[in-house]
């Protein structure tokens, strides 16, 4: 007898155009939505990269918000915006994820200019409370009281100091009843510790008792309800309409699981699969090896200085994994410090190990640092402590967008007295400068890497008053001074000058802060410079630089490349860097465009006994 097959439902997912027809959909179909939302998760995210596990485990809770409040009248700010993919399908974007993260597509955090539902770019974190809290106290004086304000917070962000600055003003101000959703799910990249981690551990554990209990919400004038399963959408939606109902400000204690049904991200311990590349979908893992990175280079380099130096510490803000300290942490545990998403607190605790006579490394992404660039100026190099700052993700990160490039760095950190910053071209240079930073006293020093595979080696033909001359010529004209890893672009565009008769000197000048002397001397013997960095132009090393070399003879002129004054959209790193000028073709163009560099072919050609005209 054969067996009659079950029909197959429709599925729901595609019928979902925005937050009206979820508000539609009868309760007993959430679930099946949400399973099918993360098979969309899975399928698409495995092809481009991005936030999946975080987005996997506020599937439910997402949902509930869409079916209770009426966004975009309602405003729903999402902190960290990593967590806001599910919300992006929601509201009208599912055909978008094919080109997540791709130039001109889907943005991987919110956007405004993707939609109306975004209400904020907020892909640093801790930054929703206080948007929430000046968007409630807007309404209430424009008269528009009837408008929600939701600030979707996880655990890990919650350990930032603006969340509690928020808190502290949010809980005193019953005007202005933010409903604060707090998504627990235990961690920021890794588990979440300190004592906020503890107490959200004793108030899931005291569930059963939680009527009447003390919490430090409610001590702070917060309404507290929960926990709430966050995987539950019925029970979520009853808890924010039990928010709404107290019109008060109100923390509703969610518990979630982040990579909450993909099997890859529940078993792996280490980030629950937080944020990946392109993916096996059937394993999670890469879909190629991955070649060494600068961040793993720093992160073995780094367990090789912990063994020979006692003295070195480190300092990371949530990020123990992506800024390369995991192989430290295990080597020496006891040395490690994860302070939680507080930049400002990392670094000036890190000044008061200095004080010890510890020399620590902080290890944050250099978008990241612009947080607690008073902290570095005030707290470190006010008081000359030996405090070591590790930048990952400097210059063009790629996919994750304006947020998280690192095209700031170099032209805050120059700006600060006795600061040393090491740029490095290759590995080798990596590790040698990392030494020298660590092994420096009397003042803080610093060193940036781009989020790229790193190598092969660039050696230098020699080493003269430190710079690293990279390629000479006896009539050579033109000076290429390409930072860190640019410097290839730079010889690339060497070797093709030549081609066209013009020889071109390149040099690597190793730290771009000071400036070394020596660099306007070789200036001085060429008839063009040309300055290469991947950092925004105002105080950039080439503006600096050129500052310096006032003095040139008349006929030296000095010319920068850099990345423009501008918030730079997501793409591909080498995309993005040919349309800033940085690839070897448009340094070409842009020495061919200078006068100097004619008056340099023609005094090169001559010297050749050979016509311009003939080089090929």
């Amino acid at each position: 007898m054969t067996a009659t097959p079950v029909p197959r439902l429709p599925p729901i997912l595609p019928g979902i155009t925005g937050p009206a027809d979820l508000r539609e959909l009868p309760r007993e179909q959430l679930a099946g939505l949400a399973e099918e939302i993360r098979g969309f998760l899975v399928d698409r995210v495995s092809r481009t990269g991005g936030h999946l596990g975080p987005n996997l485990g506020v599937v439910e809770l997402t949902i509930a918000l869409h079916r209770v409040f009426r966004s975009p009248v309602d405003r729903i700010v999402f902190d960290t915006g990593h967590q806001a993919y599910v919300h992006k399908i929601l509201t009208g974007r599912q055909a978008g994820f094919d080109e997540l993260r791709q130039a001109h597509g889907l943005s991987g955090y919110p956007s405004r200019a993707e939609s109306d539902h975004d209400t904020a770019e907020n892909s640093h974190a801790s930054t929703a409370l206080s948007y929430a809290d000046g968007l409630a106290r807007g309404f209430a004086l424009r008269g528009q009281s009837h408008r929600r304000v939701v600030a979707v917070v996880g655990d890990g962000a919650l350990t930032g100091g603006m969340c509690w600055e928020a808190l502290n003003n949010l809980g005193a101000d019953t005007a202005a009843p933010v409903i604060v959703v707090l998504n627990d799910n235990g961690r920021s990249y890794g588990p979440t510790g300190g004592g906020l981690a503890h107490h959200l551990t004793e108030l899931r554990h005291a569930a059963g008792h939680r009527r009447g209990r003390p919490n430090l919400f409610h001590d702070l004038g917060l309404a507290y309800l929960g926990p709430v399963d966050g995987h539950d959408v019925p029970a979520v939606e009853q808890a924010l309409r039990q928010a709404i109902r107290l019109n008060c400000p109100v923390v509703v204690h969610c518990v979630t699981r982040k990579g909450k049904g993909y099997g890859p991200a529940e078993t792996d311990e280490a980030d629950c699969l937080h944020a990946v590349g392109v993916v096996d979908p059937r394993t999670g893992r890469p879909a190629a090896p991955s070649p060494p990175t600068w961040t793993s280079v720093f992160a073995e380099e780094m367990v090789d200085i912990g063994r020979r130096r006692p003295d070195v510490v480190a300092v990371t803000a949530a990020m123990l994994r992506p800024t390369g300290l995991w192989g430290f942490s295990r080597a020496f545990p006891d040395r490690v410090f994860d302070v939680g998403i507080a930049e400002q607190h990392a670094v000036t605790s890190a000044a008061g190990l200095a004080m010890t006579g510890l020399h620590p490394v902080v290890a944050v992404y250099a978008s990241f640092l612009n947080r607690a660039f008073d902290q570095l100026l005030m707290d470190v190099a006010l008081h000359r402590l030996p405090v070591t700052f590790v930048l990952d993700r400097a210059g063009i990160t790629g996919p994750d967008g304006p947020s998280h490039h690192g095209t700031w760095d170099l032209s805050l950190l120059a700006a600060v007295p006795g600061l040393r910053l090491a740029v490095p071209r290759d590995p080798t240079r990596l590790k040698d400068l990392l030494n020298i930073a660590i092994a420096t006293e009397g003042g803080p020093t610093a060193l940036r890497f781009p989020k790229a595979s790193a190598g092969p080696d660039i050696p230098a033909l020699h080493h003269v008053e430190g710079v690293d001359v990279l390629r000479t010529a006896p009539d050579a004209r033109v000076l290429l001074i390409g930072l860190g890893p640019l410097a290839g672009a730079c010889l690339e565009a060497a070797d093709l000058l030549a081609r066209r008769g013009i020889e071109a000197t390149v040099v690597d000048p190793l730290w771009a802060a000071p400036i070394n002397p020596h660099l306007s001397l070789l200036a001085a013997q060429h008839d063009l410079t040309v300055t290469v960095e991947d950092n925004i132009e105002t105080g950039g090393f080439g503006t600096r630089f050129a500052h310096q070399s006032t003095s040139l003879p008349s006929r030296s002129r000095v010319r920068t490349v850099s990345l423009p004054h501008a918030f730079v959209p997501h793409g591909p790193r080498k995309a993005l860097l040919a349309q800033a000028g940085l690839d070897a073709g448009s340094i070409v163009r842009t020495v061919l465009t200078c006068p100097e560099s004619q008056g340099a072919a023609q005094r090169t050609a001559h010297g050749n006994g050979r016509s311009l005209r003939s080089v090929r």
